[in-house]
């Protein structure tokens, strides 16, 4: 595949964010509205996608890409945090610290990377995807809200229970057990699963699309921590992941697809982790949006680095 292929995708996707600000400002869409088709395609489709990502016959080679891949992801992580942590950790506004150690360390890999990647590769695609959609599930809600954890409030029980009982990592493990058996889903329900799942990714776009209709741009919005926050974001930290990578020995379409995946802009629960914590959710609100429109340029170039390294 090549960065011209890429491109068109992302313009895209980009088109069906702006048919969502154009639903947004007809008002054919509001708060309430958005939130339930967020439950949806997190609840619903996501895990539908997922599950039919796995419906392929079993192959050796493709497990052993999986796990290179799933190693990779999870050292990538980790140097995520320990950086994100010597850069950030000091700031004297709090608030500000942990959205920008968040925002730097997390993609926003559901809503924006798998949809991408099912429109770029398909299901094949999808399947090494759910490696890193795995991996964000479990770093986010363990460190991730341990960042946004104060005496005064608590924004969620930080337990495994509340991890594997995500639709996500539900599906994920109903997929693997579906792979790996090679168990064939009759085929009412089949194409049930493959019909909801196909809706993915013009609903996260037009979802997304209503939710930066909804922010006023100004000039306070970049300041020189949420300018730095995106270049970790969305350039620096998926350039170290094409590296781990490379070193992991992973190829192919699970490289593309986690690099894809390591480039997303930053995840829209900085906003709603921050406004949990009762703190001042309008650096939360720059970095997200901002993240997200300059993505839509700097996926292409981390993707054509990946290519030239």
């Amino acid at each position: 595949m090549n960065i011209g292929q890429l491109i068109n995708q992302i313009v895209l996707m980009f088109c069906l964010m702006l048919i969502g600000i154009l639903i947004n400002k007809l008002k054919f869409m509001h708060s309430q509205t958005s939130s339930d088709l967020t439950n949806v395609l997190l609840y619903i489709v996501s895990p539908c996608l997922i599950i039919n990502a796995f419906e392929q016959p079993y192959s050796g080679d493709r497990i052993h890409q999986f796990l290179l891949a799933a190693a990779s992801v999870i050292v990538l992580y980790v140097l995520e945090i320990i950086i994100a942590k010597l850069v950030f950790g000091r700031l004297n506004d709090k608030n500000l610290s942990r959205i920008t150690q968040y925002g730097s360390i997390y993609s926003n890999a559901g809503f924006m990377g798998i949809p991408l990647i099912s429109s770029l590769f398909g299901s094949q695609g999808v399947f090494f995807a759910v490696v890193s959609l795995a991996a964000f599930n479990i770093f986010s809600w363990t460190q991730g809200v341990s960042l946004f954890k104060n005496e005064e409030v608590s924004v969620e029980k930080n337990n495994w229970w509340e991890i594997l009982l995500n639709p996500n990592i539900i599906a994920i493990i109903v997929g693997a057990i579906l792979f790996v058996f090679s168990i064939k889903i009759p085929d009412i329900p089949n194409q049930v699963v493959k019909y909801v799942g196909s809706v993915n990714t013009p609903l996260s776009m037009i979802v997304i699309g209503n939710s930066l209709a909804n922010i006023k741009f100004t000039k306070d919005m970049l300041n020189k921590e949420i300018g730095l926050t995106i270049v970790l974001r969305n350039l620096l930290f998926p350039i170290i992941g094409i590296f781990i990578l490379k070193l992991m020995g992973v190829t192919g379409i699970a490289f593309y697809t986690t690099i894809v995946m390591s480039a997303c802009p930053a995840a829209g629960l900085v906003v709603l982790f921050t406004l949990q914590a009762k703190g001042d959710a309008a650096p939360a609100i720059s970095l997200m949006s901002l993240s997200t429109i300059l993505s839509l340029i700097t996926i292409p170039l981390v993707f054509g680095i990946g290519g030239l390294i």
